[in-house]
């Protein structure tokens, strides 16, 4: 098994919470919502109801985006760095198989799946051999893989035991944002937004510290991004809702 810090860095919080956040049933998130389990946890969301047009809360943004089932999704993301002349683009797919696997496949420019399984994280790199960590030995990925894993059973108890959480918006066009409460997270990262429509993630947006907003788009906002070359214009798309 491979130490984890002899591993090129791991990204941005954005990349775990996209695994585990952007996979929603795209042709299930237009029906009804389903009736409430008997036997349901009273810490588990309830699924309120909200006409468009009219504000929404943080338990009507979890509701919608509790996963049932093996869903994928298409993204985009934009690396910025002082060594390149323009952001480096790479697309490709978040999958959740099964509810214990979480998969990152990276299509261009190069071939790179990141699979999260069993509190591992195993790295398949074209050409190369797969490399294997544990992710006790990462304990901020521990950390967002439980707290994001609350988030998708939808449990607000548990996922507001590390974030505070602060809904804005109309169905049509909602953020949630999270801030972290440990203060370790919190000198790296101000917040994680979330920035939707009715069912639909469309876009992650980590907010470090020092830097720009670093956006991950997500299902038709990433099918839009062919052209996207700079992180303003990523940016923009991730701000923007289709009418």
């Amino acid at each position: 098994m491979t130490s984890a810090t002899s591993l090129r860095p791991w990204p941005a919080p954005c990349l775990l919470l996209a695994m585990l956040l952007a996979l929603p049933t795209w042709a299930a998130a237009q029906t009804a919502d389903p009736a409430p389990r008997a036997n349901q946890s009273r810490d588990r969301v309830p699924a309120p109801v909200i006409p468009t047009g009219r504000t929404v809360d943080a338990d009507w943004i979890l509701q919608r985006l509790t996963q049932h089932g093996a869903t994928a999704t298409p993204f985009v993301e934009l690396r910025v760095s002082s060594m390149l002349k323009r952001p480096l683009q790479l697309s490709g797919e978040y999958r959740r198989p099964d509810s214990d696997t979480l998969v990152r496949e990276v299509r261009v420019p190069y071939a790179e799946t990141t699979t999260i399984r069993a509190g591992e994280a195993t790295i398949a790199r074209e050409g190369r051999s797969p490399r294997t960590f544990s992710l006790s030995r990462v304990p901020e990925l521990a950390a967002l893989q439980g707290s994001f894993g609350a988030l998708l059973a939808g449990d607000r108890k548990a996922l507001e035991a590390v974030y505070a959480l602060e809904a804005d918006g109309v169905p049509a066009d909602w953020t949630l944002t999270l801030t972290p409460r440990d203060p370790r997270t919190a000198t790296r990262v101000s917040g994680i937004v979330l920035r939707g429509r009715d069912a639909e993630l469309r876009c992650i947006e980590t907010r470090p510290k020092q830097g720009d907003a670093q956006p991950t788009l997500l299902g038709s906002a990433a099918t839009a991004a062919a052209t996207v070359d700079s992180l303003e214009a990523a940016q923009r798309l991730c701000h923007d809702v289709p009418r």
